[in-house]
């Protein structure tokens, strides 16, 4: 038996059409990494699902994935802790926040203090 559909995702991002004028638009335009200056990151602390834990999130960030995972790596390494990158999020394990905003605003970057 064959696997079962439940959406659009499921399907590998094809989509079928019955307009025979359709032309499919292969064209994977890749989000330009905005300059450091240009970038408007928000700094937030959250502790919602994590059994308690505290996470450093870092929204807001514009550009490429190998830019955000590059970014999420260096403040990583500087905090000496775990956490990852997807979705234009940096989730960085414990409370990092001043340390980070420091560090990026160092970098050039504008950053937001999000929350208590």
């Amino acid at each position: 038996m064959g696997k079962k559909i439940n959406s659009l995702e499921d399907l590998g991002g094809f989509v079928f059409s019955t307009n025979e004028d359709f032309e499919y638009d292969t064209n994977d335009e890749q989000q330009e990494t905005l300059p450091n200056n240009e970038q408007r990151l928000e700094a937030h602390l959250d502790k919602k699902n994590r059994g308690g834990k505290i996470a450093t999130i870092i929204k807001g960030f514009e550009g490429t994935e190998d830019d955000l995972k590059a970014l999420a790596k260096k403040l990583k390494t500087l905090c000496g802790v775990g956490g990852s990158a997807k979705e234009g999020e940096i989730i960085i394990q414990g409370n990092f926040r001043d340390k980070i905003m420091d560090y990026l605003t160092k970098q050039g970057y504008k950053v937001k203090r999000v929350g208590s």
